[in-house]
């Protein structure tokens, strides 16, 4: 196990499950499922723990990353922590209390249905036509039948179901490599082209042509699609609050955790869209 995995792990072990939700919530534009993070509660944290594992060829959940950033991200990793424990758990704990968590279930439906442009245009990108469709065909049930998309239709009724995508699976599925392993400040765990990724899906934005379509100032979309993020990844933290407090008994190896977690999710991500 390398030193610096030991060492975070070590400092943050009782912080661990509110690390993990802020990564997962703020950074997955395609978020794991409770039922992806679920197996880590099987396992010590940080030991071969990875998302998905079942559907992994053997021997790749023990897979070791090359992290020559790992300094910037070991500090940027604290950074998350710190913002977790003082902003986003506690309020998503407050929002829990306040909203049922039928009601939160469906305002993830919401959000999911509302973030359909990049998934349709890197379907569109990947040449990947019917599942373009399906996007289509999903918003346009989900936001009639589905009530703004706070019901799912288009998944229950018809069995369209929605697939992750975005700009940096995109570059990923042509070949480009995942590049080093970053931790970004505010956002989580990435890679150089991930990164590269969602500053190209943030142009897919509606909110980011606010200042060319109207004469408000830059700021007004900028902290209109920040409000909207924070929205999202409070309401998704608060709805696998138990899971990951679960995951947390296990803590042994936070950062790795959270890396292999990401690296190999992603990796999977890859590989089923090749295989469409």
């Amino acid at each position: 196990m390398r030193k610096h995995r030991s060492r975070i792990g070590r400092r943050f072990g009782s912080r661990a499950i509110a690390a993990v939700s802020l990564l997962v919530a703020l950074t997955f534009a395609a978020r794991a499922s409770a039922q992806d993070i679920a197996p880590l509660s099987n396992n010590p944290v940080g030991q071969g723990a990875v998302v998905g594992a079942e559907k992994l060829p053997p021997g790749e959940s023990q897979a070791v990353y090359s992290d020559p950033l790992a300094p910037f991200n070991e500090t940027m990793f604290s950074v998350n922590l710190k913002l977790d424990d003082w902003v986003l758990r506690p309020v998503a704990h407050g929002y829990s209390f306040i909203a049922p968590e039928p009601v939160r279930e469906h305002v993830s439906k919401f959000f999911d249905n509302v973030n359909v442009i990049p998934r349709f245009t890197n379907s569109l990108f990947q040449l990947h036509l019917p599942q373009a469709g399906t996007e289509v065909a999903r918003f346009g049930i989900n936001s009639t039948l589905g009530l703004a998309g706070f019901f799912d239709p288009a998944g229950t009724w018809f069995g369209l179901q929605e697939h992750p995508n975005d700009f940096g699976l995109t570059l990923r599925y042509y070949g480009v490599p995942a590049g080093p392993y970053l931790m970004l400040p505010f956002m989580g765990p990435s890679t150089v082209t991930d990164t590269v990724g969602k500053a190209a899906d943030a142009f897919m934005n509606p909110l980011s042509y606010l200042t060319y379509m109207t004469n408000v100032s830059w700021w007004v979309p900028f902290t209109a699609s920040a409000g909207w993020r924070l929205g999202e990844a409070v309401n998704y933290r608060s709805l696998h609050m138990d899971q990951f407090e679960e995951a947390d008994r296990y803590a042994v190896d936070l950062y790795g955790a959270v890396q292999d977690f990401y690296l190999q999710t992603r990796e999977h991500q890859v590989r089923e869209l090749r295989q469409r």
